[in-house]
């Protein structure tokens, strides 16, 4: 009963609803798994995108798989060919598309790039096979190098795979799932951080993807939430890329959506026929390459002058305060829109009317502190007093920040309101406040399971300052857990053989990490008890219960069944009423199980026992048996070559006259039953075993066996009410 650690979700040979034979793994993650496939029926070669049990009951993962499978209607050669979701017989959901054989764009950024001829081939057909989704309403969102695969190494043979959102949780995989962003963001147009999402980011994220293929290297977009921001407005470094396909990377990634070419019919007509550049080619500090972190960021912001304003005196600038942090400007599109309209901060008009600033629409305003930086602040303010209490905050931090001050469309009491809320979340080691117009956005990370409690609850729905609408995500963020502290859990509550830790970190598990458990219990009262000792142990990390139930009989069994590897000899269930097969070993009361067992064609030798033990805690010994002495093999096979199949359980017709072996189902002994074929050298019992005997007798017989034990196969029948 010892299972294979590194089980994955379907194994080699499997054939899933009686069409597709697993051949290959192509690749596995933290919600699904890739397998190569061949349809037995027409010989046709698949790739298989198979969720894991516990996303196949999930209605938001399996909404996802359901709008990949819409890509069925999609008919062009460069976009890769779904077919249709299916479900096993066990729940498990895989979805059928065309198998790509070939390097992705990825793996040809780690082998240095590619050239740009090769590149403007690429973009050629993946834009051909935009032009087709597009046409269908249906956008990518996350077109990134390893969605593009060169079939058989070609360029002109790319294929847009993968237009499912839903991604794994392997480091790497850094794309957000939800209502503001998808996608890898070092390739997201910048309007994808707010949430804006149209054909014109599929253009935006081709054009980036071909210039780091020909660089060898990704975009680089900064090492925090304030210099992707900035960088994101700003163009793509195409400097040292020869054209024409730089002035068509410069066109398709242009920051301004509304600048971008619009269509990939367009992208298509500029490839055919170059126009040249008409992107500002001033030179830009772009900084050294820094891998992709994940950010959320409001809309950016444009500034107007208020209207029918009158001049000031004194014009006044928004106060800057600095700490130990490098000091950040606004968005690049707030201070060119700043700079490039002249526009100045209005004095005090009269003590009635107050002070008169410019008009930001949308109003927007960011707080953050990272877990590796310091606090950062900048946006817009309403009042110099809130200006100064949130930049006196920040600087207490060590940070720096750059606030403007304009009038927007908010609540009166919009200033104190912000204070109030970074006031509360700046005890945190980590956090972000993001501001658009009176909807505001809060998160945190804290190791302190009461103060989540607290801050959660601060700024719930009912709790937030009048006039603020938004959300709270303050989350326990322990430290790395030793899996030393879960093994005394796992051995307080293992009562079928030993419970293993699968894939532990060598330093112990992360915050937000995966604690996978792999073996097997006697109830599901046990698997119960040690799912919620765990589950109080690791925190927000992740539990996958790889855990089976069992019964006691069979977990007796388990710790005295000989460790011998599989020999091939099938098990094969039947129904005594008609003969016909029943692949699922599943039985109601009153039905007759028929089992046979196939001996492989090249088993010739020694002698098999087949056993039964079901939940009751007997065991029933069905070769040999008083009926059945002989258990060679030699015996078996009766002179026959290649696989033989021989019969130990008979419908009750056949056994009538008392010569077979047959029973029905039962309701006394429902449950799981495992059936185990022993395939041995020489007879291995002291003489022949009752037909029925205790499972602690066996268990004691099994100790005392003698010889050698070539291997040992098993299966599960199931019996239960109608």
């Amino acid at each position: 009963m010892n299972r294979d650690p590194n089980r994955g979700i379907f194994q080699i040979g499997d054939i899933l609803n009686n069409t597709y034979k697993i051949d290959q793994v192509l690749g596995r993650g933290g919600t699904s798994e890739v397998y190569r496939a061949k349809s037995e029926i027409s010989g046709r070669v698949v790739a298989l995108k198979a969720l894991r049990l516990e996303y196949s009951r999930n209605e938001d993962f399996l909404a996802l798989m359901t709008r990949e499978e819409e890509m069925r209607e999609i008919r062009h050669d460069a976009v890769v060919r779904y077919y249709d979701n299916q479900r096993t017989n066990a729940g498990l959901v895989y979805l059928v598309m065309d198998y790509v054989e070939g390097p992705g764009l990825d793996q040809k950024i780690k082998d240095g790039g590619m050239s740009a001829a090769d590149l403007l081939v690429v973009a050629r057909r993946v834009t051909e096979g935009l032009i087709a989704a597009h046409a269908k309403n249906i956008v990518h969102r996350d077109l990134s190098p390893d969605n593009i695969i060169l079939r058989h190494g070609k360029p002109s043979d790319a294929v847009i795979i993968d237009f499912g959102i839903a991604k794994d949780t392997n480091p790497g995989a850094e794309t957000i799932v939800g209502n503001e962003f998808a996608g890898k963001y070092a390739y997201a147009a910048p309007e994808q951080l707010n949430g804006q999402t149209d054909e014109r980011a599929d253009i935006y994220a081709l054009g980036a993807l071909l210039l780091a293929a020909f660089n060898g290297k990704p975009p680089n977009i900064g090492a925090n939430p304030m210099e992707v921001i900035q960088r994101k407005a700003l163009p793509l470094d195409t400097s040292g890329v020869p054209e024409p396909l730089k002035s068509l990377i410069d066109k398709m990634t242009h920051p301004d959506r509304e600048a971008r070419l619009q269509t990939a019919r367009a992208v298509l007509a500029e490839i055919d026929q170059p126009t040249g550049s008409d992107v500002d080619e001033a030179e830009i500090d772009f900084g050294d390459e820094t891998e992709e972190r994940t950010v959320i960021a409001p809309r950016p912001t444009t500034v107007k002058p208020a209207a029918k304003a009158e001049p000031a005196l004194t014009p006044a600038a928004p106060k800057k305060t600095g700490g130990n942090g490098a000091k950040y400007g606004i968005l690049a599109a707030l201070a060119a829109s700043v700079a490039g309209a002249g526009v100045f901060f209005f004095g005090y008009l009269t003590p009635v009317s107050g002070p008169v600033y410019p008009v930001a629409d949308p109003y927007t305003l960011v707080a953050a502190r990272p877990a590796d930086g310091s606090a950062q602040i900048f946006g817009n303010v309403p009042s110099e007093a809130a200006r100064d209490d949130m930049l006196a905050l920040v600087d207490e931090l060590g940070g720096s920040g750059d606030l403007t001050l304009s009038t927007g469309d908010i609540t009166p009491t919009w200033g104190e309101d912000i204070v109030q809320i970074i006031g509360q979340v700046s005890v945190l080691p980590e956090w972000s406040v993001l501001a658009d117009g009176n909807v505001v956005k809060i998160t945190g990370i804290t190791d302190d399971a009461a103060e989540q409690s607290r801050l959660n609850a601060a700024f719930s729905a009912a709790n937030m300052p009048a006039g603020l609408t938004g959300t709270a995500e303050i989350t326990l963020n322990l430290p790395i857990l030793p899996a030393s502290d879960l093994t005394p859990v796992l051995q307080s509550q293992a009562d079928c053989g030993a419970l293993q830790l699968v894939d532990t970190p060598p330093l112990g598990y992360p915050a937000g990490g995966q604690v996978l458990v792999l073996g097997q219990v006697a109830s599901a009262e046990t698997l119960s008890s040690l799912t919620g000792a765990l589950t109080d142990k690791i925190g927000d990390r992740d539990l996958v219960m790889n855990v089976e139930v069992l019964n006691p009989t069979l977990c007796l069994m388990s710790t005295v069944l000989p460790a011998a590897p599989s020999g091939g000899i099938a098990i094969k269930f039947l129904n005594g009423a008609d003969n016909s097969m029943n692949p699922k070993g599943q039985y109601l009361v009153g039905d007759n199980p028929v089992i046979d067992v196939v001996i492989p064609a090249d088993t010739t030798d020694g002698f098999l026992f087949v056993s039964a033990l079901d939940v009751s805690g007997n065991v029933f010994h069905l070769l040999p048996n008083i009926l059945i002495t002989d258990n060679s093999v030699a015996s078996l096979r009766a002179g026959q070559a290649g696989e033989v199949t021989v019969r130990v359980a008979y419908p009750l017709a056949d056994a009538a006259d008392g010569t077979k072996l047959a029973f029905t189902v039962d309701d006394t002994t429902l449950g799981k039953t495992q059936v185990v074929v022993i395939h041995a050298d020489d007879q291995i019992f002291d003489g022949l075993r009752p037909t029925t005997e205790s499972a602690d007798s066996f268990a004691a017989a099994l100790q005392n066996a003698v010889g050698t034990v070539q291997s040992l196969d098993s299966s599960i029948l199931t019996t239960a009410q109608p």
